[in-house]
């Protein structure tokens, strides 16, 4: 039988993407009451905190998504297994670029600074499963760590570029690019 109320975990999902869309400051409590169908005090029932709390319920649960599904998986594959499941991974998960990073875009907006720990903890537990993949062989750390920077700057610019153009090559050729420079090295 199915459910008929509401549960925080179900909002969690619909809020993300009202944050993607509106942005922190735009997602007024009325739009997000609105486009989630639940009243306000629901909300507030289930985010006592309010929008600030919704946005790092998000957040929390963009890092655990990210935890399970990229950085276990580069931590203990192999390199040639691991980035190419990291690939297909975020392609999916970014529709090839046509979602935006939210992490990355809180990162930009002034909101950067009530969700500064999750915001520098997601990118750094990012870099440091990719620094530690790519040092597999005989990598140095210093090298291994340049080219996960590099590879994480050129997915967040496909996905610019994707979203810019409308065109999902331009995010399909970022990463592909960028994991077959990590491959070479």
């Amino acid at each position: 039988m199915a459910r008929s109320y509401l549960e925080r975990d179900d909002l969690i999902p619909q809020l993300a993407e009202i944050f993607r869309r509106y942005g922190y400051e735009g997602a007024s409590i009325g739009v997000i009451s609105k486009e989630t169908g639940a009243g306000r005090s629901s909300l507030y029932h289930f985010f006592p905190g309010g929008k600030e709390e919704m946005a790092d319920a998000v957040l929390a649960q963009i890092s655990d998504w990210f935890e399970d599904n990229v950085f276990v998986p580069l931590k203990e594959k192999p390199a040639e297994q691991a980035l190419p499941e990291m690939a297909a991974a975020i392609e999916a998960y970014f529709h090839s670029g046509q979602r935006i990073c939210l992490v990355g875009a809180f990162a930009l907006d002034e909101v950067r600074n009530r969700f500064s720990e999750r915001i520098e903890g997601y990118f750094a537990r990012w870099c440091e499963a990719l620094t530690q993949c790519l040092q597999e062989g005989a990598r140095s750390q210093t090298e291994a760590r340049q080219e996960a920077i590099s590879t994480l700057a050129a997915i967040q610019g496909g996905i610019i570029l994707a979203r810019a153009s409308g065109n999902d090559m331009a995010f399909q050729s970022a990463v592909a690019a960028a994991l077959a420079r990590a491959q070479r090295m």
